[in-house]
């Protein structure tokens, strides 16, 4: 597993030296900042008509300055949408994995048995997964603004029926009405890319994707909530009954927000198109190579986060908040990282990125799968696999607009649905695992083997690329 993981960090030292060297944009142009100090010189370019060593300056590369001035207007308002649906989808993803935590004393009350408890929490993943693919295309088609404000209208009244329930039944009709949540990153993700130019859109994939931050919000955040709450509680609902309401208020109250802040026009890329031609590209296998580094850097995210506080627990001995609180140490890094891989894709190339996160991935896991280590130890190589995954969500999303720059709700939503499948089949893969083999850290030995099985597909999907390149070049 180390030896792999070496040969792929050359990789990423190779791609990260070129797209430095040229840019990522062709042959490598002289810098104006450094120039000579000879007197004449520097005399005769002062000396030009409107030249001072300002202007001729190479530009600012910042994002903020990339779009040309007659666009500023349409950046305030890729910006106001960037935002707006970044915060939304934090909240729809507290919502759509709030049962990992209310399902605890949801389950003391009812009486429920730990399958019933695991049938609950998995069903709100099961569904947010298999619509992926259909928010995508409808947001392509119909427009994100319109789909993302009504996805939250309709996913507030289950939301706010959860405290009304009285047995298991109700309780998983309520769950897989709220699943639809889950479908809220298919639609952010059309409506960002056909508002920001190519240049940009790692970035704000990048950004928009911090929403996955939202599993912290509910983990951390709801108990805190309870806490807080007066004993009269909210709406005149107490104890867990109280939280459900709350979260449908601010989805109401925000989806609203979002309606007459954003721009009233709504960009649809895929208007006129047929489903058809929309659906073609997933005949292609790179797709389907996309959506499995998908699986390994959010569909093991999801299944971890549901993995870790109790394998804490029983390893480690912890109680639950401090189980929660190292969990957390994952979650954080493995979400909010993910800003500065689409900043980083676009500016060094997706392609060593995800090397770097192969690489990163499959030697903490080595570290983590080997023995039981010390706790501060398997913190530390925890918060690197949390690194890892941060920056490899962004990349994996930053190739689709490059590749299919027509598609992307369509593609996005594949990855997306094949992604979180991931989570939900590795919840079950990683419990099985250790109760057949009783290896408890057999978790981080499947990521680590997926993260190989990824890092060799990826590479030799880029010596194609390259030999492909180079067999033109002869040609002509």
């Amino acid at each position: 597993m180390i030896s792999v993981a070496f040969c792929g960090l050359k990789q990423f030292c190779n791609f990260a030296f070129i797209q430095k060297t040229h840019g990522g944009k062709g042959p490598l142009r002289p810098r104006f900042d450094t120039l000579p100090s000879t007197p004449n010189l520097r005399r005769t370019i002062l000396q030009l008509p409107g030249k001072t060593l300002d202007s001729i300056a190479p530009r600012d590369s910042s994002p903020e300055a990339a779009l040309p001035d007659v666009h500023h207007a349409q950046a305030a308002q890729s910006q106001r949408i960037l935002w707006f649906s970044t915060v939304n989808f934090t909240l729809l993803f507290a919502v759509w994995l709030m049962f990992a935590v209310l399902g605890v004393p949801i389950q003391k009350e009812m009486g429920l048995s730990d399958v019933q408890l695991g049938w609950l929490t998995a069903v709100p993943l099961l569904n947010g997964a298999i619509w992926r693919l259909h928010f995508g295309i409808w947001a392509d088609r119909i427009g994100g603004k319109k789909l993302l404000t009504g996805l939250m209208l309709f996913t507030a009244i289950p939301v706010f029926a959860v405290a009304f329930v009285q047995n298991f039944a109700q309780l998983l009709a309520a769950a897989f009405f709220i699943g639809f949540a889950g479908n809220a990153f298919s639609v952010g993700v059309s409506w960002n890319s056909a508002w920001f130019p190519r240049e940009r859109q790692g970035y704000a994939l990048g950004l928009f994707g911090a929403g996955n931050v939202g599993a912290s919000i509910t983990k951390l955040g709801a108990p805190a909530l309870l806490a807080a709450l007066p004993a009269a509680g909210f709406l005149g609902f107490v104890g867990w009954r109280a939280i459900p309401p709350v979260y449908a208020v601010l989805l109401v109250a925000l989806a609203l927000w979002m309606w007459f802040a954003t721009p009233k026009a709504d960009k649809t890329p895929a208007q006129n198109r047929p489903f058809r031609d929309l659906m073609a590209p997933l005949r292609r296998v790179q797709v389907w190579r996309f959506s499995l580094y998908y699986v390994v850097v959010f569909g093991a995210y999801v299944a971890l986060s549901s993995f870790l506080p109790k394998y804490l627990v029983n390893v480690y001995d912890l109680d639950l908040k401090t189980a929660g609180f190292l969990t957390a140490i994952f979650i954080f890094p493995a979400s909010l990282l993910r800003p500065l891989g689409g900043y980083l894709s676009d500016k060094l190339g997706a392609r060593g990125l995800m090397y770097l996160t192969f690489v990163l991935m499959i030697f903490a896991c080595a570290v983590l799968s080997a023995v039981v280590p010390p706790l501060w130890v398997f913190t530390t190589f925890l918060f690197f696999v949390g690194v890892a995954m941060g920056i490899g969500k962004a990349a994996v999303f930053r190739f689709i607009p490059s590749y299919y720059p027509n598609e992307v709700g369509a593609v996005g939503g594949l990855v997306g649905a094949l992604g979180a499948l991931g989570g939900f089949f590795l919840t079950f893969v990683f419990a099985y695992a250790v109760q057949i083999t009783h290896i408890k850290q057999s978790a981080f030995l499947i990521v680590g083997f997926i993260s190989i099985i990824c890092l060799i597909w990826f590479h030799l999907s880029v010596l194609g690329l390259k030999r492909r390149a180079l067999e033109a070049l002869a040609v002509k």
